[in-house]
């Protein structure tokens, strides 16, 4: 029988670093333009998992483990693709007519311009604004894939986190893992 030695241990929140890294993962991945980090290694995603690990670590007195790290990492990929979703449509709606009107500028400065290149850019400037049934799909689509990401690259960000901010134990002190 375990012996009851009068410490009390609680099971550490993983809601906050989920929502903390969540917001930097949905909110950069969403932003026309600041999104290009993404295309460097998925770095907004992979970086939403190391914040989600650092504010982790923060709210903890004791080093964390890897696997808390990884896991508030994952949450934190899976609510910053819900983040993003949401956050990316009113700017799509918002930057779609700008977006016509620098293809538009762009045909109509054009001189000598390949064929093909052209026929796209007249689609993409004489394209009307998208219809409800084509933005549900495609943010459906959008979520899913984006909580694929999030779920892998969030999840080896909280790992990166976990090994960056955990906390060392001062000299002396003899880390025994509680027993189960």
């Amino acid at each position: 029988l375990p012996i009851w030695d009068g410490s009390i241990t609680t099971k550490p929140s993983y809601t906050q670093p989920a929502l903390v890294g969540g917001l930097v993962m949905g909110v950069l991945s969403a932003l026309p333009i600041v999104n290009v980090g993404n295309a460097c290694c998925c770095l907004w995603v992979v970086g939403g998992g190391v914040v989600a690990a650092y504010v982790f670590q923060q709210n903890q007195s004791t080093p964390i483990e890897p696997g808390d790290a990884a896991l508030a990492g994952l949450l934190a990929g899976l609510f910053g693709a819900v983040v993003t979703v949401v956050v990316s449509l009113p700017l799509d709606l918002i930057v779609g007519p700008f977006y016509r009107e620098l293809a538009q500028r762009a045909l109509d400065m054009a001189g000598s311009m390949p064929p093909d290149l052209r026929d796209m850019l007249d689609r993409v400037s004489r394209r009307g604004p998208p219809t409800l049934a084509f933005l549900v799909v495609a943010k459906a689509v959008s979520l899913m894939v984006w909580c694929f990401l999030g779920a892998i690259f969030s999840t080896i960000g909280g790992l990166l986190g976990g090994v960056m901010f955990k906390k060392k134990l001062p000299p002396g002190v003899i880390d025994i893992p509680p027993s189960s």
